[in-house]
């Protein structure tokens, strides 16, 4: 596990692109047959993603964590972005199909992902958040999602908003977590654009064919930055940055949110007018 410390806002101002990558860029996460894991500073969080072919991978405790077991004071979010696959949660097994959730609390024992067809593997991101309360494992398939439609055409914004990890569905200590679905012909992410000092939020975009990018914007609204990100990078964006995106096309993303407010409304808006 690799550990990343986030830049305060006063250094972000003389940052170079590459800084700036190298702080708030995750990449290189989904790799076939392995595991891979990132410990972030800012919340504490813990992003990763494991891509099981012929044997199961174990999610450990990382000597990050000096914990004995990855749950024992975590919880964690898992989202199959990939073919059918299932996660054994103690004596406990959960078939995830394409775009499941699965919601772990906090003290569960072994948890171990697999596929189900090592030529169509499933693709397993998850984001874990410090836990001081326990929650039951919860599994939430993609129908049952929570539904949200934002934006319209006119605006290459319209979008799907599906909710999984909230107050009114999976519930958990600290975490939140969804997923946002681009229309066809839809470009922007999240415009306007909003912070929320009350939490950090975290970026997979996925569903990205090859040569397609997203530009992530992030910083002040006075003073904005961006990122170009490819499919399945990570973005990190602290309390403090606006997050919104453009696409060269339609994409998918995954975004998840740990702090002191699970209230998905809590943010403050950044107007278009005020973007620079």
């Amino acid at each position: 596990m690799k550990t990343r410390f986030i830049a305060d806002p006063v250094r972000y101002r003389t940052m170079t692109t590459t800084q700036i990558r190298e702080t708030f860029l995750i990449d290189d996460l989904c790799v076939p047959g392995q595991i891979h894991q990132v410990y972030i500073d800012l919340d504490r969080a813990v992003v990763g993603m494991a891509v099981p072919l012929k044997n199961r991978i174990v999610l450990t405790a990382d000597d990050t964590l000096r914990a004995k077991s990855f749950t024992e004071r975590r919880e964690v979010g898992v989202l199959n972005t990939g073919g059918s696959g299932a996660v054994q949660v103690g004596s406990d097994s959960y078939a995830l199909e394409n775009l499941d959730c699965l919601y772990i609390g906090r003290g569960a024992k072994a948890i171990e992902l697999e596929s189900a067809d090592p030529d169509s593997p499933a693709v397993f991101y998850f984001l874990s958040c410090p836990a001081h309360s326990s929650y039951p494992t919860t599994l939430v398939r993609k129908a049952d999602a929570s539904l949200v439609e934002l934006g319209g055409a006119e605006m290459c914004n319209r979008r799907t908003v599906c909710k999984y990890i909230h107050l009114d569905g999976a519930r958990s200590c600290q975490l939140v977590m969804g997923v946002t679905h681009l229309h066809s012909g839809s470009a922007w992410n999240t415009m306007p654009a909003h912070t929320h000092m009350r939490r950090s939020e975290i970026y997979m975009y996925f569903n990205l064919p090859e040569q397609a990018r997203v530009f992530h914007l992030m910083g002040f609204a006075e003073e904005t930055r961006h990122i170009v990100m490819k499919d399945r990078e990570i973005v990190v964006s602290p309390g403090w940055s606006i997050h919104a995106g453009v696409g060269t096309q339609a994409y998918s993303f995954c975004w998840g949110m740990g702090g002191e407010n699970q209230d998905y409304g809590d943010m403050d808006p950044a107007p278009i007018e005020t973007l620079r």
